[in-house]
């Protein structure tokens, strides 16, 4: 019951507040996010009534599992973005930049840290400094994908987008593991050169291997059926198993073998975009399929932001910093990159604005840095401050990157005329 009630509170506070924002003009992801904020543990949830919000963090985690079936489904709309006909375009663009902006954000959060070590000794080491240049690589895919649904943005801005975005967790994972691993020889004096180096390349592989057996596996599915719908229930069918199958981790000797939930569910995505012949009527299915899934993903978010960290100044002021060169380090990595593959002056000036979003797979890698013990709570907490004011702001920031660079086209007057005739019809029937 507690569940049930938990869901519903989030998906109505979420819907609710995006009708107090509409006139804001604001994404509805940032709505939902203030709304998980408000009945957070930490505001409506502090005052310990059932039903008016979540009571306890602990009421929250309940909730993880929705927030991983709902990554999983993000994933997948993701690798549709990566149909090879497209690739042939952008995919080289893309990768110049999906690889050269994460480094350069990683490489001036990395330098400013590191300054501030020197400039106020005691209150960051150059262990954790390097941890979080590693998590600065980390965009989020959820509220990028949220604000170009909503607003249907369409163009080469959004085309390069969404494959850079997907890009970040491979070369994310790639760059924590390598600073983690240098942070944890800092931190306890042993070199560990497997779970630098080997383990996160596992990782990847394992996760593109897995994510394209169970693409392969939905195309032969879908063969069996003749009806959209129940084309449609095995579409969802797989995603959840292939999220499940990605939760599995074990050891194989030294070797450590797990899987990225985001990785293997963007593979099942672009597999099945590819070489099924359905696919494009089945990923707008399926995306309508998962609008409220992603509602209350949000409102989840939301409620999990820690407002306390506000209270520790030294918290506040390395936070201050790391989203400063994290943000310079994103857009200068971006513009530079845009501009020597040749993209379009509008794309080099926006693009970088619309990779700011940070959340999920940050969270994840500052859980990992836990295992630093003290070092690692201060990368946690610096971490969700920067979580906090990302995702607040960045959904905003996209939606205006996008707008200024027109791939969000400004509501046309003869559609304005039809919507406004449509209100009026329905006025009148009720008279």
């Amino acid at each position: 019951m507690n569940t049930l009630l938990s869901v519903s509170i989030a998906l109505l506070a979420g819907l609710l507040m995006t009708r107090l924002f509409k006139p804001l003009k604001l994404p509805s992801v940032t709505a939902y996010l203030i709304a998980g904020v408000l009945v957070g543990p930490y505001c409506l949830g502090a005052l310990g009534v059932p039903g008016l919000g979540f009571t306890s963090a602990d009421a929250v985690s309940s909730l993880s599992l929705i927030s991983e079936v709902a990554l999983g489904f993000i994933a997948f709309s993701i690798g549709n973005e990566f149909r090879l006909d497209d690739l042939k375009n952008t995919g080289k663009q893309a990768l110049v930049i999906g690889i050269f902006q994460a480094l350069v954000a990683t490489l001036l959060v990395d330098l400013a840290l590191v300054g501030v070590y020197y400039l106020m000794p005691g209150k960051i080491s150059v262990a954790q400094a390097i941890t979080l240049g590693a998590i600065a690589t980390a965009t989020a895919p959820a509220a990028t994908l949220m604000v170009v649904r909503q607003y249907k943005a369409k163009g080469p801005l959004t085309s390069l987008l969404l494959p850079i975005v997907a890009l970040d967790d491979a070369v994310g994972l790639i760059v924590f593991a390598v600073s983690f691993g240098v942070a944890k020889t800092l931190v306890t004096g042993t070199i560990d050169l497997i779970s630098i180096f080997i383990n996160p390349l596992l990782e990847i592989i394992c996760s593109l291997i897995l994510g394209a057996v169970m693409g392969w596996v939905l195309t032969q599915l879908e063969k069996l059926f003749n009806s959209n719908t129940n084309r449609l229930n095995l579409t969802i069918a797989v995603v959840f198993l292939t999220a499940s199958l990605s939760m599995f981790d074990f050891h194989a000797g030294p070797f450590h073998i797990s899987f990225s939930s985001l990785l293997v569910c963007m593979m099942l995505g672009t597999v099945f975009c590819n070489i099924c012949s359905l696919s494009g009527d089945l990923m707008a299915a399926s995306d309508k399929w998962t609008s409220p899934l992603f509602a209350v993903f949000f409102v989840i978010s939301g409620a999990e932001l820690e407002l306390s960290v506000f209270t520790d100044l030294a918290i506040v002021v390395i936070g201050l910093v790391y989203i400063i060169f994290r943000s310079l380090g994103k857009y200068l990595g971006t513009f530079i990159s845009a501009k020597s593959v040749k993209c379009a002056p509008n794309i080099c000036k926006y693009l970088g604005i619309t990779l700011l979003p940070q959340a999920g797979v940050a969270l994840g890698m500052c859980t990992t840095a836990m295992q630093l013990g003290d070092a690692g709570r201060l990368i946690r907490n610096i971490t969700l401050f920067a979580v906090l004011i990302y995702e607040l702001f960045g959904p905003m920031f996209t939606k205006m990157a996008l707008t200024a660079a027109g791939d969000i086209k400004p509501m046309s007057d003869e559609v304005k005329h039809r919507r406004r005739m449509k209100l009026e019809a329905a006025q009148n029937e009720k008279k």
